[in-house]
């Protein structure tokens, strides 16, 4: 979807039309969640900071979002969808992979397909859609940002080659800021550079992620569309007002942490056995801790003194105080290796000392 939820917003108020728009919290530490395109001509964009969209935008406005509306029209959106194949990846509220190879019209054109879908969109919610589309999920996203907004774009096989080399690296999936400042210095710029690379360097270099550049220089992606994912977490994070620096401080947000993640846990009824604590400071550093246990972590009273102990091993102060908190229960029992080492209390029957002698 295009800006969507700024376009859910602009759709319901049309005073906003023509306006530059941001949706999310205006607080002193609220980020940009969505940015319509009259506000990112100014540069503002998702993830920014509100208060530095309002320096590039003084103009902006800026609209508190509404979750459950997006989520009411995300459905009519799935709902849509499921007219043409049940094999369907939700990547966010706005975005999924369709696999349409066999679908429920017997339509023998994807690009016809992608048409009437967005063509359905817009009638039935009055907003409009972008599109890629080809033969595998990484064209396929990178062609449905390239001629947004209400675009429709098509990758062939046959075209696919010249059409990655041409790239840009930034827009390869898996490329963050960080990724594509260590490309550059190493020279490249394009896929047609990336392609030129061996696997064996790649690897050195990025480790597993190495072998998925590798892949998608050359138009790679065996990924299928899976339309159905076991949860492999449960987590909350909070960003304070103020930043915390006293151990009372701190132990008292923890304790509304604990607390907000059970009851995450309990609707969402999640099991877990692994517990990550999330420390981001004030310079943005981050790091993390993981404590894992064999029994299922569900209440405080299982949880809280786990978050403690965890936090002990955290190095803060007032010289370098905590900006955000988070807790996340991970670890299915499915999930842990069987080789996991634990300790097992043994028990001697004591009438049987009587045979225990030295050697």
């Amino acid at each position: 979807m295009d800006q969507f939820f700024a376009a859910v917003e602009q759709r319901d108020d049309p005073s906003l039309q023509g306006q530059p728009v941001a949706v999310g919290h205006d607080v002193e530490r609220g980020v940009v969640s969505t940015a319509n395109y009259d506000a990112r001509k100014y540069g503002v964009h998702s993830a920014q900071s509100i208060q530095v969209a309002k320096r590039l935008c003084p103009q902006l406005i800026i609209i508190e979002p509404h979750f459950s509306k997006y989520k009411e029209v995300s459905l009519q959106i799935r709902r849509i969808f499921q007219d043409y194949t049940d094999l369907i990846e939700p990547l966010s509220l706005d975005e999924a992979f369709l696999d349409v190879t066999e679908n429920k019209k017997g339509m023998e054109l994807a690009i016809d397909i992608a048409k009437e879908i967005k063509q359905r969109i817009l009638e039935d919610t009055q907003l409009t859609a972008s599109a890629g589309v080809s033969y595998c999920k990484f064209l396929a996203k990178i062609a449905s940002d390239y001629r947004k907004p209400n675009g429709l774009c098509v990758i062939h096989p046959d075209k696919a080659q010249e059409f990655i080399d041409g790239l840009d690296i930034t827009r390869f999936w898996g490329v963050g800021q960080k990724t594509a400042e260590k490309m550059h210095r190493m020279g490249i710029s394009t896929g047609a550079d990336l392609r030129r690379q061996s696997l064996n360097h790649l690897s050195e270099e990025f480790g597993k992620m190495g072998r998925v550049f590798y892949d998608f220089a050359r138009g790679i992606d065996d990924r299928p569309v899976i339309s159905e994912w076991e949860r492999k977490s449960c987590s909350c994070e909070q960003t304070y007002m103020t930043d915390l620096h006293e151990p009372s401080a701190v132990t008292i947000e923890l304790y509304h942490t604990v607390i907000e993640l059970t009851h995450r846990l309990e609707k969402s009824q999640f099991e877990g056995h692994t517990l990550t604590l999330k420390v981001k400071f004030a310079d943005f550093k981050q790091m993390s801790r993981s404590i894992t246990v064999d029994s299922i972590l569900r209440t405080k009273d299982e949880i809280l003194p786990l978050a403690k102990q965890l936090m002990r091993e955290v190095d803060y102060s007032r010289k370098h105080p905590i900006r955000l908190l988070g807790l996340g229960v991970s670890n299915h029992r499915s999930d842990l290796p069987d080789h996991r080492q634990r300790w097992i209390q043994l028990e001697l029957d004591f009438k049987d000392w009587s045979n225990l002698h030295d050697t």
